[in-house]
């Protein structure tokens, strides 16, 4: 029975390894893509493997469940395939001791998912988040981009190009109000950025401008040239300002708790806030549904074929998030209770795949 298990529970381990090498690859690929725009301007390589470590985390929680799903579907498709299945029901092995190896493992990683979602991950993103906008100061030529706008403060800029001494040409750079509208628009031929990281200040010294201000006059645009113009940005003051609230996001499951309790001691709504702390641990009990509806239909499809079981663990990994999503998205109807409906997924896929696997072990 032990040579039987290990069998099975290699090929599992092999499947899944590759499996979570993939997706997680595949599922970091945007932000990494954006990362290494900034690595090309100026931050360090460094910064970029410590930025891919911290979101780590929160990006297992999800190719986790999923690798289970693919592991499962490839090795027990094969298992059927070649009748080795009913060649170990034959000799009295029953399902439940086949896959009783694989079952342990999942547990053991919905356990680290449950970890990684309540205590690691959410913190690390935060602090990737944090970590990311610092480095962009720190690095100011990273902050623009030809062709597209970067906005600070109430500062919004376009350049069209810049050159390797934090210089910038063809600068359009609008002052916004409060309502989000243009009150000054400033063209220069050219510009230089200096950051003083002590005082965590940005200045944009601005030469050959024209400013348009449209914030003195009832009846028209007043216009006017200058030849040198600054314009400062204090950037620890605005991100001081911003990290006085944590988002829900970003908190331990100590901390959300604390705030939930917090917010209904107020006498307010804390849907918001339920939403987050059950759709993290729905997520970190997936594995276990996937497993549970991943097995039965692995057997049934009994194909050799790699592309049936990929492409119905990619269509029932889709729908078990989207489904995860759509809950969420019910936050502002909370006589609807979203919070308790992003079960729903787990207990379908459970309760399916449970009756699945029953009816087989029984045939």
């Amino acid at each position: 029975m032990k040579t039987l298990n290990w069998y099975v529970t290699r090929g599992f381990l092999g499947a899944f390894f590759m499996a979570i090498a993939v997706l997680t690859f595949g599922m970091t690929g945007a932000r990494l893509v954006q990362v290494l725009e900034y690595v090309s301007q100026g931050i360090s390589f460094f910064t970029f493997i410590k930025f891919t470590l911290y979101i780590l985390p929160i990006v297992l929680t999800f190719t986790v469940p999923w690798a289970v799903m693919v592991a499962v579907m490839l090795v027990f498709g094969r298992l059927s395939a070649d009748n080795e299945i009913t060649a170990m029901r034959a000799c009295g092995v029953s399902i439940l001791q086949i896959t009783s190896p694989i079952l342990i493992i999942t547990i053991a990683l919905s356990a680290l998912c449950l970890y990684l979602q309540v205590e690691l991950g959410p913190p690390l993103l935060g602090q990737s988040r944090d970590m990311m906008k610092i480095e962009v100061i720190n690095q100011p030529m990273a902050m623009f981009e030809p062709g597209k706008s970067a906005t600070l403060d109430n500062y919004l800029v376009y350049v069209d190009d810049k050159d390797g001494n934090n210089g910038l040409r063809g600068i359009e750079l609008y002052i916004l109000s409060g309502a989000n509208e243009w009150e000054q628009n400033i063209s220069a031929d050219y510009g230089k950025v200096v950051v003083d990281k002590k005082k965590q200040i940005m200045t944009i010294k601005l030469s050959d401008c024209l400013v348009t201000d449209k914030s003195k006059s009832d009846d028209g645009f007043d216009r006017f040239f200058t030849k040198e113009l600054e314009l400062m940005y204090h950037y620890g003051k605005a991100e001081n300002e911003k990290r006085v609230s944590v988002r829900p996001k970003y908190m331990r499951l100590s901390d959300l708790m604390g705030r939930i309790r917090l917010t209904k001691e107020l006498n307010k709504d804390t849907t918001e806030l339920e939403i987050e702390l059950n759709q993290r641990i729905a997520f970190a009990l997936s594995p276990i549904a996937f497993l549970l509806l991943g097995l039965p239909l692995a057997i049934r499809t009994s194909r050799r074929e790699t592309s049936v079981g990929l492409f119905l663990s990619v269509i029932l990994a889709g729908v078990f998030f989207l489904s995860i999503i759509l809950c969420e998205s019910l936050e502002s109807f909370p006589y609807l209770y979203p919070q308790y409906l992003l079960w729903l997924p787990n207990i379908v896929f459970q309760i399916i795949g449970a009756v699945m696997t029953y009816r087989i072990s029984q045939k």
